[in-house]
Formats: structure tokens, sequence, C-alpha cells
């Protein structure tokens, strides 16, 4: 898993800075993980101590290993995507847009608020970086509206419009 991971982000990475492709996307697994992080020294399926209570001490330690497992993974794209300097003087991470995200804001409730997102690199100079922003309960879809708003698609919906009131404030 970590191996293939590994690959995968290479490929994206290489894709990109060849021009390639200008959009990729990369799922570690489906939402309902089954993967058991061996790697990591954890016997138990993510998927089952995501689900543990909020006073199961053991199960959030490994989960937090398990989240900074995959934060690292993130750094580590970033890092190819920062290695590299394009015509401009900027970096490809510099002229992309890379979010990092979940489907849940909580795991053992199935909560569909407070879900954490990422956003790194500044879309060419779209968005200002190094900043963290609580957005209360602004749908996601919202964000995805900045972000293809970033990439030159000027709309001001995406998805199910009952679930999209426009771009992110404060993003740019």
């Amino acid at each position: 898993y970590p191996d293939v991971g590994r690959l995968q982000m290479d490929l994206l990475a290489m894709a990109l800075r060849c021009r390639m492709t200008p959009v990729a996307t990369l799922q570690w697994d489906m939402s309902f993980s089954n993967i058991v992080p061996t790697w990591l020294g954890i016997p138990e399926a993510h998927h089952d101590l995501s689900h543990m209570g909020d006073s199961n001490v053991d199960a959030w330690d490994k989960m937090a290993r398990i989240q900074r497992w995959y934060a690292e993974q993130f750094a580590y794209l970033l890092g190819q995507l920062d290695s590299v300097v394009e015509g401009n003087g900027r970096t490809v991470l510099d002229n992309s847009v890379v979010m990092w995200g979940n489907e849940l804001g909580r795991g053992n409730t199935h909560s569909h608020t407070d879900v954490p997102f990422v956003l790194a690199g500044s879309g060419g100079g779209y968005f200002r970086t190094g900043r963290y922003l609580k957005c209360g309960h602004a749908p996601h879809n919202n964000l995805l509206v900045s972000c293809m708003n970033a990439m030159g698609l000027q709309t001001n919906t995406f998805g199910n419009p009952a679930y999209c009131t426009g771009p992110m404030a404060n993003l740019t």
C-alpha cells in the first residue's frame, strides 16, 4: 500500500510536470476503507477504528498515527511538485491547487459538518496561502467552486445547487 501510493504520487507529479494533464486525482482507498495499516504497527482496519467512541483513547491514538501518515504522504507529493521551477519562476506547486480532504467531519458520527480540507499551492497566485480558516457550516461544494474559479472556470455552483452557495469567502 505505501509503495503503490508512492509510485502513484510520483506518476501524478511527473504527469503535471510534463504537462501531460492539467488535472489529476489520487484516492487512497474507498470511503469504507478496510486497509489495515500494518506498516504503522496497527493491526485494526482504519474504518473500524474511525467508528470507535470518543472515549476510546487507544483507537484515537491509532487514528492520529494513521492521519499523520497520510499527512506525510501529502507533504511528499507537495515536495515533488515544489521541486520543479517553471518558466515564470514559480514552481509546479505554486501554479497548482492541491486539495486534501475527507468526506466526513467525524467518522464515528458520520458528520458532514466541520469537514477538514487542506489547500496547497496558490493556483498561480489566485489564492492567498499560509493561513488556517474556519469556514463554519459552508458547504464544501463552495470550496470546489473556488477551485474551479482558480482554474478559469467561472461558475457559482457545483453539484446540487441546494448544497452550494457560491465560491468560498476569504480564499483569494
